[in-house]
């Protein structure tokens, strides 16, 4: 196995959701591996300093205003950018959010802010960046799900469903794109700690509680993810398409504390 096998030069990626928190790491380890960057915010001013990040590894970046709950904003923001770099190779489907409440307390709109969000943003942005990659015959399409794609937690009815309905739909779309050379994964994160979920790492008694049910004994940091979004996003899963890679320490596997230990 050789270096070029994740080597990105020459390869254009579109991350959303990179105004902070996970998006911004996402967008580094793709820059570090030799991707130029489009980074996107509903608030295109909150771009340019991590923009300067991406200069420093000496790769091009080009910032642009996407609101994924608006599909005109999606149409013109996925044109801006392929007009300014003349294709988009990669597309890191991050832009999310969540509203953590009980579901008798779920209200419509709740629901259809983290659904329109989370699921329907992310078809329609794919749907846009697709046309293009299937005229070139190549693409990688990485969809952000989360350990609730496989998992259910009480607090996080609406934020599951989109998650699990993202798992679907990345199995979906690599069926129907894979004959244009257009691979599409999920890549599902665990616990990592965020600005979106800073507050529960508040409550040091929830920490040791989750840390107990993770194998590995330890929340993940968000470097934890650099490999597995390199790896998606390059030639070496060429033959990878349709899967959910979970990236959660091991949570999945429902493991408790062993009676044997």
């Amino acid at each position: 196995m050789t270096d070029s096998l994740f080597d990105l030069s020459g390869r254009v990626a579109l991350v959303t959701g990179t105004s902070r928190g996970l998006g911004q790491y996402f967008a580094r380890a793709l820059a570090r591996a030799g991707a130029d960057i489009a980074l996107t915010s509903r608030d295109v001013q909150s771009l340019p300093a991590f923009a300067g990040e991406v200069h420093a590894f000496g790769r091009q970046s080009f910032s642009v205003a996407l609101d994924v709950r608006d599909y005109n904003s999606i149409q013109s923001a996925v044109a801006a950018i392929e007009a300014h770099f003349g294709h988009i190779d990669i597309l890191v489907n991050n832009a999310g959010c969540n509203i953590r409440k009980l579901a008798l307390d779920v209200s419509w709109e709740d629901w259809n802010t983290v659904l329109e969000t989370n699921l329907r943003g992310s078809f329609f942005v794919a749907q846009a960046v697709a046309r293009g990659m299937i005229q070139r015959g190549y693409g990688r399409i990485i969809n952000i799900g989360s350990v609730t794609c496989v998992a259910g937690y009480a607090g996080l009815g609406p934020y599951g469903a989109s998650r699990g309905g993202i798992k679907q739909l990345t199995m979906s779309l690599a069926d129907d794109w894979g004959k244009y050379g257009i691979t599409v994964n999920c890549l599902a994160p665990g616990w990592f700690r965020t600005r979106q979920n800073e507050v529960m790492y508040q409550d040091t008694a929830w920490v040791e509680y989750l840390t107990d049910r993770i194998p590995l004994k330890r929340p993940g940091r968000p470097d934890d993810l650099d490999g597995a979004v390199v790896f998606l996003a390059s030639e070496s899963s060429r033959y990878v398409t349709g899967q959910t890679l979970l990236v959660d320490g091991g949570i999945s596997t429902g493991a408790v504390v062993s009676h044997f230990e």
